[in-house]
């Protein structure tokens, strides 16, 4: 089983270059533990610090290393041929492949702040998802069409990313697992599903790739963790954060322990069926979080030998 890392974007801070030290030392720490990815997030319209994905994560890929890397784009929120150039962009930086993660987003107020209606966010999601293939295939693009949502005329893109991108699809609901298997190269699971749920989820993303006679994908579930020194640490560091309800996700989401216990975790998922765990991390002091990045080493090597 894969581990890899999706770093945390929002920090309250006053300073706003704060926040971005901590992504660029997430990424250096990431590297030095020798996680599998380095993702980051997609949102707008924010009213506390959010460092948005292309810009940051060309920085942080300069500690990053030749492994994959990728970003989030709520792609109804995105010009097609925008997007399609940043990823172009980002693709150029690193040797390794580049992994778009896609969804069509909460029905929330980046819609309305970005004038984009929240009905369209299926048909925007799919037609957009089209167009950035062939973009990034190094055609020359004109859309049209009674239901066309962006109008390109005689459009290409350079750079073209020097490799296929891989496309993970985030979703949750039954209708947008479907989607996800008919349209992506791999599945994203939901963060807060008990694993119950993960099982149930990972079934049904099965099932769709079988009626559309896809090959299953890359199934990767991501999980809010904290590593800690000792099982009674990693309590009292989360405990607090737990405690206020963290996300509204239910505890057992949640994978807060050492990294025997982490590995464990992991390793039931990957009994499930998930090949990739995206770990983001549910506490906020920024030393501790550098240190449970650091124990994703050992969860890793704990993964490998079997041993929790």
């Amino acid at each position: 089983m894969r581990v890899s890392i999706s770093v945390q974007s929002a920090y309250n801070v006053d300073d706003p270059r704060e926040g971005a030290r901590r992504m660029i030392d997430r990424a250096r720490a990431a590297r030095e533990a020798g996680l599998d990815a380095l993702f980051v997030g997609d949102h707008h319209a924010t009213a506390l610090p959010y460092y948005q994905n292309t810009a940051i994560l060309g920085r942080m890929l300069a500690e990053w290393g030749d492994r994959p890397a990728g970003a989030l784009y709520l792609l109804p929120l995105w010009h097609p041929l925008i997007a399609a150039e940043q990823v172009g962009t980002l693709a150029s930086l690193i040797p390794g492949r580049f992994i778009l993660q896609c969804a069509i987003g909460p029905a929330d107020n980046q819609f309305e702040a970005m004038g984009v209606p929240v009905r369209q966010r299926p048909s925007r999601f799919e037609q957009s998802l089209s167009i950035l293939r062939r973009l990034w295939a190094g055609e020359t693009l004109t859309t049209a069409g009674e239901n066309d949502r962006f109008g390109l005329r005689e459009v290409r893109i350079s750079p073209c990313p020097p490799e296929p991108v891989e496309v993970w699809i985030g979703a949750s609901a039954p209708p947008a697992i479907d989607r996800a298997a008919r349209l992506g190269d791999g599945w994203l699971a939901a963060p807060g599903l008990a694993p119950s749920e993960a099982a149930g989820q990972l079934g049904l993303y099965r099932e769709a790739c079988g009626r559309h006679g896809r090959p299953v994908g890359v199934c990767a579930i991501r999980r809010d963790i904290y590593v800690g020194e000792t099982a009674a640490e990693a309590e009292q560091a989360a405990t607090g954060v737990i405690s206020r309800g963290y996300r509204g996700f239910p505890r057992e989401a949640l994978v807060v322990g050492d990294a025997a216990h982490v590995a464990a975790s992991f390793a039931e998922l990957g009994e499930m069926g998930y090949d990739e765990v995206v770990v983001r991390h549910l506490v906020q002091d920024p030393a501790r979080v550098l240190q449970s990045i650091g124990r994703l080493a050992e969860v890793r090597e704990r993964l490998g030998a079997r041993v929790f």
